[in-house]
């Protein structure tokens, strides 16, 4: 349909915007079972796989994605004041989809044998969250697992910090660091903490994959990497589950990398380990 022709929305204290504008608290994602994409990246991202059940696009973004709107199982144009009455963010960026909160199970993401994990835990902050997520996406990871301790991913600024990476891989959410662990072990996975205080250096590991000299630690193996809390890291019990614990070495004057940057690091160098060949 083209967008011209799509029912308007005006009113920005309609039942039907509030019923969006509520799927920002996390209470009505849960009530519902869905959640916002905003903008037309995630937006893109979404009706591509199928995930949008709704779409709300102003004028000027409904001429400028006729594709995305065209996708949409549903869509209604809106005034600018109905989509900043729909959203929490400061400028909207015309595009608003509701989603189902889809989530894979561990069992299901075990099965296929994954060759690079990203296990987030007690992991608070949502644009950290996401940005992770991202990373995951872009080297390549088979899945993200966030444990029962960490942020709700289908936050709005959660979901805006993966720019559409949440509709491409499977992403687990709930389950106890040390379940995770566990299942993740013994499907064959060498898990490995991250952590500035760990007893292997990333830069020797990957430099040992290289040379295929690796040792019990081979980056060329199934890996899932563990990332803790922004503040504190991972606890000693985290640590402690892990088959090892490794620091990204610091070559300036920098204290520490935070989080995200931290997690990009790590994933990259097992990706370009699996590029070398199996361990």
């Amino acid at each position: 349909m083209p967008h011209d022709a799509l029912p308007v929305l005006s009113n920005p204290r309609a039942e039907r915007v509030r019923a969006v504008r509520a799927l920002t608290g996390r209470s009505a994602r849960q009530r519902h079972g869905r959640f916002l994409a905003e903008g037309p990246q995630a937006v893109r991202e979404a009706v591509a796989a199928g995930a949008a059940l709704e779409l709300y696009a102003t004028a000027e973004a409904a001429a400028r994605h006729p594709g995305i709107v065209a996708g949409a199982p549903k869509a209604w144009t809106v005034t600018d004041e109905v989509l900043a009455a729909m959203t929490d963010t400061v400028t909207p960026q015309g595009l608003v989809a509701v989603c189902p909160t889809t989530t894979a199970g561990l069992e299901e993401v075990l099965a296929v044998q994954p060759r690079l994990v990203a296990v987030l835990d007690r992991v608070r902050d949502p644009g950290n969250a996401g940005t992770v997520l991202r990373a995951a996406d872009a080297a390549g990871a088979d899945a993200v697992v966030l444990t029962s301790s960490s942020v709700d991913v289908f936050n709005p600024k959660c979901v805006r910090s993966t720019a559409g990476s949440l509709f491409h891989l499977p992403v687990v959410v709930g389950v106890p660091l040390e379940d995770a662990v566990t299942a993740l072990q013994r499907s064959g996975c060498t898990v490995l903490a991250a952590d500035g205080e760990g007893e292997l250096d990333l830069d020797d590991l990957a430099d040992e994959a290289a040379r295929g000299t690796a040792g019990r630690i081979d980056l060329r193996r199934r890996t899932a990497w563990v990332f803790g809390n922004e503040a504190a890291g991972l606890d000693e019990r985290g640590r402690s589950l892990a088959d090892a614990v490794v620091r990204v070495p610091l070559h300036g004057r920098a204290e520490s990398l935070n989080l995200a940057t931290a997690a990009v690091v790590c994933l990259y160098a097992s990706a370009r380990a699996h590029r070398a060949g199996p361990g």
